[in-house]
């Protein structure tokens, strides 16, 4: 109890030097912010792209192509990868997109056909102010994904334009799918004309295969690329993760190396809390040897020193997580390549290992200061005045 009566005296000694405090603990609340925005990347990008194991997806491509632009596929190979043995169903897609190089505000049209909605949309999901049947009614409807509404200001009867279509929000998706988040569904006839490419029937740039066992996925995607493999346009089949991050591997590497920005950041966080502290032990000479002759012993005067540190850790890494969840979770940023979405994750996961960063780091800066602080008897601090 004695270690927390202590408290109220650690927050008074902060408080007394306001501007070093709080220059302090903006510094470590910009650490904290580019840390866990860049954790939030990785933990999106790494939810988006680690295969499951009860993944049953798979993504059927034109080989060697990558841009959603360049892979045509017939519609009828639709038919023939349906009768493989373990496909219980096959959705033919076209994808559409505004831009299919690395960018944060891409918006991707996915047209299938006007049956197999629910088939092609997985995970949970639930249609908000809208129907299913409603978008089957109109030929220009698109059901939008949650993030892209919230990114775009849509709502329900809206009508709005990107990549040179227009269409009408018949419906809002909520849905735990990342990549069903950021797209906009529309029907598959609509998507095809608008490309110019025939109507129903002609090409589309994927298949998406749904199969009865997980264990089963790498060697039926052999079947489907083998049934293919000599005709005018062979297939490259990947479970859908793997195809994610196959496509963006750019964004991967490029994630990868901001990790490397965000031990950076940790290092400017212990580098504020050590100096902060170092300087503050160095003004109250004079206030220890005072508290030592009150009876404080050393190690209760040390446990102080490295409590403050814990404290300017805790207020900025607080401060630093809770402004980068805001302008994650209001932003709705996804990072997007060739079609293809990874969110970055607006989770508790990554807000919660910063704070856990800052604590520990700001008792660690506190670590040597204390040590030394402790062992100090009263003749040296009066010496020292």
């Amino acid at each position: 109890m004695r270690l927390l009566r202590v408290i109220p005296t650690v927050l008074r000694q902060i408080l007394r030097s306001p501007i070093r405090s709080g220059l302090t603990i903006v510094g470590i609340a910009v650490a904290m912010f580019l840390f866990v925005v860049v954790e939030a990347m990785r933990e999106g990008v790494h939810t988006a792209t680690q295969v499951q194991a009860g993944d049953t997806t798979l993504v059927v491509y034109r080989e060697n192509r990558f841009c959603p632009f360049s892979s045509r596929l017939p519609q009828f190979y639709g038919d023939r990868i349906e009768q493989l043995d373990g496909v219980t169903d096959v959705v033919p897609m076209q994808i559409h997109v505004s831009n299919c190089r690395a960018s944060l505000d891409v918006v991707t049209f996915r047209g299938v056909p006007r049956d197999d909605f629910n088939t092609a949309v997985t995970g949970e999901t639930q249609i908000i102010g809208g129907t299913v049947d409603h978008w089957q009614s109109r030929g220009d409807a698109a059901i939008v994904g949650e993030a892209l509404a919230a990114r775009r200001g849509l709502r329900v009867g809206d009508r709005f334009s990107a990549a040179g279509l227009t269409v009408y929000v018949a419906g809002i998706l909520n849905t735990d799918h990342p990549q069903d988040r950021n797209i906009a569904w529309v029907h598959l006839p609509f998507l095809q004309e608008a490309a110019r490419r025939g109507g129903t029937g002609a090409l589309v740039t994927q298949f998406n295969v749904l199969v009865d066992d997980p264990k089963q996925l790498e060697a039926i995607a052999s079947d489907i690329d083998a049934l293919f493999t000599h005709d005018e346009h062979p297939t490259a089949t990947r479970p859908e993760r793997a195809f994610v991050g196959r496509a963006a591997r750019d964004i991967v590497d490029l994630v990868d190396f901001a990790g490397v920005l965000a031990w950076g950041a940790l290092a400017a966080v212990f580098a504020l809390i050590a100096n902060a502290i170092v300087l503050a032990v160095r003004d109250r000479v004079r206030d220890h040897a005072v508290l030592q002759t009150l009876g404080f012993t050393g190690p209760l005067i040390g446990w102080m020193v490295m409590l403050e540190g814990v404290i300017i850790g805790l207020v900025g890494g607080l401060l630093g997580a809770a402004a980068a969840l805001t302008t994650v979770r209001v932003g709705n940023f996804s990072l997007t390549m060739e079609g293809l979405n990874m969110e970055i994750a607006g989770g508790w996961t990554a807000p919660l290992l910063g704070v856990a960063a800052a604590l520990t780091l700001g008792f660690l800066a506190g670590v040597v200061p204390a040590i030394r602080l402790a062992r100090r008897d009263i003749a040296a601090s009066f010496r020292a005045v």
